[in-house]
Parts: C-alpha cells; structure tokens; sequence
C-alpha cells in the first residue's frame, strides 16, 4: 500500500553560529507562517579542533539567544541542542533530518566561513533531492568577487593598497577624494611601550545570564576535557550586550587606543582592545557601523585620528584582507610550510607553565579568557612558535582552538601568513621574527623575568634571543635575499663560520629544551 506523502511547507533555512544577524542573507525574505529556520548545535563543530570552553559556551549562548530572538518574532525555529538524544551530530545530518521529517520546498542557506564545512556544505547541495539556494554572505565588506578582482595580476597582495581602496570606496576617514589629515596611515604614531604610570582602563564584561550559566553547565558536563576555564566568562551574546560593549568601548578606551595598541602589561589582558572581534565573527555587529561610528568619534573631536584610523584599519582593512586571502587561496594555502618547520608544539602552549614571563602572562590570559590581545598572538606566541620551527599545522589547531573570536577564514591567514610565515609571504613581505629586544620595549614583562633580555645565548639568556639568531642563519638560503631583512643578516655576516654555527646549535638546544622536538 502506497504511503501518503507529506505536505510540502515552507522553506528550510540555515542560520550557522556565526551568523547570528537579524540581517542575514538567508533570512531577507523569510516568512514567518510558511518557513522554517533550522539551528543546530553539533558535535562536529565543537571538536574538529577541541575548542576552548568559552568558545562554545559563546557560540552555544549566542545561537540560543538567536534562536529566541526568532522565535518572539513568531518564526518557528527547529533547534538542535548539543544534548539531544536525536542530534546527528553534523550540519549536513541536521540537514537531511529536517528534510526527512518534513518536506520543504527548497533550503536556503548563506554562504559559510571555513573551507571544511563549505565543502561538507557543496556535497550535500550536489546529493540531496530538494532545491538549494546559497546565497551571498554580505555582512562583509568586501565580497569574494570583488576581492578577487582587486587581486587580478597582482604580483603582491598588499594590505595597505587594498586598504586605501576599501577607504575609498566606502567613504570611511575620506575628505573628497583624499584621507582625512593628509596620509592613510598613522601606524608609526601606534608603536608606544607602556609608559610607566599609564594604566589601562577598566573594561566592561558581560555577566552570565541564566541561559549562559546552563550553556556552561552543559559544555563543563559534555566538553570537560577541552583547554580553558569558564570561571571569568563575560563575552556578549546578543546584540544589545554587543552594541553595549561597544559603546563602552568608543567612550573609555577608544581615545588611546592608536597610541598604545601594540603594548602589553603583565596581568593586563585588555589594555585598551575593542573586545568586539567575538561579536564582530558571531554576526552581532555590523562592521561597517562599528567603523561609522568609531568615524563618528574623530568627527566629533572626542578621539584622534590615529586611534580612529587604527582601529579602522583593523576591521575595513585587515579583517576583510584575511578573509579575501583565505578564500583566494585555499584549500592549497592550508598546507604550506615554506620555512619546512617540522618541530611539535611545546606543551607550556596549553599549561602555561614556563619561566618565560611573556608566554607565561601571553598563555594565562588565553585559558582564562580565550582571549590575548594581537601583539600578544603575533610577536610573543606567534613569534616564538615560528623561530622554535613549530610546524604550521599545530600552531593552526592551536590558535584555533584556543581564542573566542576564532574561525579559520580569520585565524589560518593570521598563523601560517603572519605569525610563522608559513606561506612564503603571501601576507606579509618578511618574517615578523624579532628577539627579546621587541617585547622589552613594548612591555613590562622583562623585568620580572628569570631570563636575561640583554644575553645572546646560553641557558640564562633570553631564549628569544637564543632562536632568533638561529632562526635567521638556519634559514639563511630562505630569507637572506629579503630586503627588509637586510640589517640582521649584515650582523651575522660580521661574525665568522664558528660564531654563527654555534648560534645554531645554542638555537638547537634551547628547542630541545623548550619541548619543540622533531614530530614524528
């Protein structure tokens, strides 16, 4: 006997995690009698890489919020909670559950953040029998397509030039045809050490409200076992919480923000960061309005341009620039390693536990907060994971696991590109390598060291210092050709064949010694 077939509803729409935005392409036309939104938390997402509590504690609350949010409006919203007994444990089972459970007449989804899942994404269109929409993500700034036709017969993807081109086509920081105060970058005005005296200013945080405290409840019982502490959680997870966090930070931390935004204080993870980046990646903010607005400041003579423009630049022209790398160059670009690293990561990554006063503060903040700021990932974590020839794919997962505002479009272009220079230069023109002598003058931490910031080598001396000469002169046939490396390499050419082979092996032991042993 032939089985009755269902009733075709509406459509089936697909809102991710990160895309928590009244504004969402795939919820323009929805309509709330006939359609229905589709959520779900999964286990696949939760633990390709083991993401940090907060981060799923972030994501989970957020959705449910979301989800909430919808359902006020009078959507019905076909959740999935981590805990079901029914959950699949994957976007595409999801997918094809609801589909089995009702039968939609099409499924719309906006276009996703990470190669992996957009691949998941493309096989499930090319099999299953119901029409499917993929539509545009145009809460950028810059789509795909127009990234890649800036990028046409380029020899260089330079972040400045696109920057200036981003500028000028939005408007932001522009006086006619020209930026505001006569020059696009007031970078070298945003290099200030803390100065002793200044302190950074109290930071608003969001407490954990009851739908927050049950989603920590549910991650410490299913997700125990991964990196981090939930104890200090305050990451906004709805709109208003993120537009709140944001006004507070264009009042009290904005002002200085251009002229100390590269500095880093022992026992001060915020300094004077936006602390928007996990809004920013959810869909909770808008980036368009957030650098508006921080305009809006400089207009009206409460910041100065340099912090404005610096805070500008960050989102119109780095955080665009990354996605646009990502997506031009993957999946090829995640499995570069121009430098050959082939070492592990060294354990103090996920303990903390090292006598190094910068790693140790960089590390503690990371597990208390899922947060370091980004002098903080570049030039003390980052930088020591590329001159310790860490392999790029560790340093991936562990960046990946470790911060709230982490997705991979953003955060593989941020390690293999700038922190290890993994891609040969696609990011950047040179190495960010530096020794102690950096991180002394843009912090405080040296002076509470056990190591010596002023020694070369030896077990005493800075291990910062004992890689980065080892580092340069073991890849001396890589990067001696680099113009913007041309002073370092002129000091180890005044040193003789012996000097600088024992550099190496000083390099080589402290390696060891740090646990960056050769992976297996």
């Amino acid at each position: 006997m032939t089985q009755p077939s269902m009733q075709v509803a509406g459509t089936l729409r697909l809102v991710l995690g990160d895309q928590l935005s009244d504004g969402l392409s795939a919820l323009r036309d929805l309509k709330p009698a006939e359609d229905t939104v589709l959520m779900a938390e999964v286990r696949d997402e939760a633990t390709y890489v083991k993401h940090h509590k907060q981060k799923l504690t972030l994501v989970f609350s957020a959705m449910r919020k979301f989800a909430a949010r919808l359902e006020r409006r009078g959507v019905t919203v076909r959740y999935v909670r981590i805990d079901d007994p029914d959950n699949s444990g994957s976007i595409v089972g999801e997918l094809h559950r609801a589909l089995a459970d009702q039968a939609f007449s099409q499924v719309v989804l906006t276009e996703c953040g990470e190669w992996r899942l957009a691949a998941a994404l493309s096989a499930f269109q090319a099999t299953v029998g119901v029409q499917v929409e993929e539509r545009q993500d145009d809460r950028f700034i810059c789509s795909h397509e127009r990234f890649r036709r800036w990028a046409t017969d380029k020899r260089q993807l330079t972040l400045e030039f696109f920057y200036r081109e981003m500028r000028r086509e939005t408007g932001l920081l522009m006086d006619g045809k020209n930026p505001v105060g006569g020059q696009w970058n007031y970078d070298k005005e945003n290099r200030s050490g803390l100065t002793k005296g200044v302190i950074p200013p109290s930071r608003q945080r969001t407490k954990p409200d009851a739908v927050t405290r049950e989603v920590m409840a549910d991650v410490e019982r299913l997700f125990g076992g991964h990196f981090g502490t939930l104890v200090a959680f305050g990451w906004p997870t709805t709109a208003e919480e993120a537009e709140a966090a944001l006004d507070a930070f264009l009042t009290e931390a904005l002002p200085a923000f251009g002229t100390w935004q590269d500095a880093m204080a022992a026992g001060q993870p915020w300094m004077w960061h936006g602390l928007i980046s996990t809004s920013l990646n959810l869909g909770l903010l808008d980036p368009l309005d957030v650098c508006r607005r921080a305009e809006a400041e400089y207009r009206a003579g409460r910041a100065p341009l340099n912090s404005v423009e610096g805070f500008v630049r960050q989102i119109l022209g780095w955080r665009e620039f990354v996605r646009g790398i990502y997506w031009l160059k993957m999946p090829e670009y995640g499995a570069r390693n121009a430098l050959d690293a082939d070492r592990q990561l060294p354990g103090f990554y996920w303990s903390g536990d090292t006598d190094m006063a910068c790693v140790a503060d960089a590390v503690g903040s990371t597990r208390d907060h899922a947060y370091a700021h980004h002098i903080q990932r570049l030039m003390v974590t980052g930088n020591l994971a590329m001159l310790l020839g860490v392999h790029p794919d560790a340093v991936d997962d562990w960046y990946l696991a470790v911060y709230a505002d982490a997705y991979e479009w953003v955060e593989m272009p941020n390690t293999r590109g700038m922190a290890t220079f993994a891609d040969g230069g696609i990011m950047g023109t040179k190495p960010y390598a530096a020794s102690g002598a950096y991180i002394n003058r843009m912090s405080n931490y040296c002076a509470g060291c056990q190591y010596d910031v002023k020694a070369r080598d030896g077990e005493a001396a800075c291990p910062f210092n004992r890689l980065y000469w080892g580092f340069l002169e073991r890849n001396r046939h890589r990067l001696s050709g680099n113009p913007r490396l041309a002073m370092p390499y002129r000091t180890l050419d005044r040193w003789d064949a012996s000097r600088r082979q024992a550099l190496v092996e000083d390099a080589d032991a402290c390696r060891e010694t740090l646990g960056a042993v050769r992976r297996e």
